[in-house]
């Protein structure tokens, strides 16, 4: 990838629905080249798909949240297997540093999330976690 495909791929991030035309007018090349770009990136498992970004208030849960999480040693599988389990957990990370998993939560009321983070830290092999709510999202 060069600088273009960089600033192809950053207009296609702010609107994946912005015609060849019109990337092509803007990245001042060719309509087939910005074409072959695109199909060469998504060839290249660079870009792996499109989605939809919806306004806050369409999205069934609201409230949203990363909870870091450090685990007593030898338990990392079971409270693996115990988050994938639990329906207001959105993904997953294993990290480095003071914590062990950054966990993405998700849930319709304030009510609602206290008993997810309440139900997360009963898990057997948790020591201890941080939680922050997620406020505004910023488009890159």
């Amino acid at each position: 990838m060069d600088d273009i495909d960089r600033e192809l791929l950053g207009l296609l991030r702010a609107d994946a629905r912005t015609s060849v035309v019109d990337l092509a007018k803007k990245l001042r090349l060719a309509r087939g080249t910005v074409r072959n770009r695109i199909a060469r990136m998504e060839a290249d498992g660079n870009i792996v798909g499109y989605s939809v970004r919806l306004k806050p208030q369409v999205e069934k849960h609201r409230i949203g949240a990363l909870m870091l999480i450090a685990v007593e040693s030898n338990c990392d599988e079971a409270v693996l297997r115990a988050l994938r389990g639990d329906p207001a957990v959105q993904s997953v990370h294993s990290t480095n540093g003071r914590w062990d998993f950054v966990v993405g939560i998700r849930a319709d009321t304030l009510e609602a999330f206290d008993l997810v983070m309440m139900r997360i830290r009963r898990i057997e092999g948790i020591a201890t976690t941080e939680t922050n709510l997620l406020l505004t999202a910023h488009q890159l």
